[in-house]
């Protein structure tokens, strides 16, 4: 599966902007961090781009994504990456993390959510005006964007962190390395003012 077949996929499944932004959102933060990292960033970016393919049709946690895999599969998805999807939910498919590609999705996804509600709030609507402290605050505020799970992007920022940095990769440097993938991506995420 090359990328132009995984974007058809998603046309195909996911008919939300929103949703598809988000997924372009965590494709573009996958894809640097395998530049960074020295990891395939084909497979690294499927895995971003795909992971929340099936919500819209498999829309509870007991499903998705263990419901969609079967069809990333017959559709030529490689393994590490559908592994990856899987390991995204990992009370839901039992697959834990274990691969570096795992831990960075997880440490990604929710964190991508954050970053663009902090940028739907400006006036401009455009993630170049973006700035980290902008983040912070708003990451103190709870009942901002509150279904991003504070502690989980935390745990999940310590593993990735852990597995893949050896421990000096601090939250905030994260938050700031997506930040920037995003910005690198405005056009493709329509995070470039084209929503104000």
């Amino acid at each position: 599966m090359d990328r132009s077949a995984a974007w058809n996929t998603v046309c195909e499944f996911v008919q939300a902007p929103g949703l598809r932004r988000h997924m372009l959102a965590v494709e573009a933060a996958m894809k640097s961090y395998a530049d960074l990292l020295g990891e395939n960033m084909d497979d690294w970016a499927l895995a971003g781009l795909l992971h929340d393919y099936d919500w819209e049709i498999h829309p509870t946690l007991q499903q998705h994504p263990a419901a969609g895999a079967a069809l990333l599969d017959e559709r030529g998805c490689p393994s590490c990456v559908i592994r990856a999807i899987l390991s995204h939910n990992p009370a839901g498919t039992g697959v834990d993390r274990e691969a570096p590609i795992d831990y960075a999705l997880l440490a990604c996804d929710e964190l991508t959510g954050l970053v663009t509600a902090v940028t739907l709030v400006r006036p401009s609507r455009s993630i170049a005006d973006v700035r980290l402290k902008s983040i912070r605050r708003r990451w103190k505020d709870r009942s901002f964007a509150a279904g991003v799970n504070r502690q989980e992007v935390e745990a999940a920022t310590a593993d990735f962190s852990r597995e893949c940095f050896h421990g000096n990769l601090d939250l905030w440097d994260h938050v700031r390395h997506v930040l920037t993938a995003m910005q690198n991506h405005a056009a493709a995420i329509e995070l470039d003012g084209r929503l104000a």
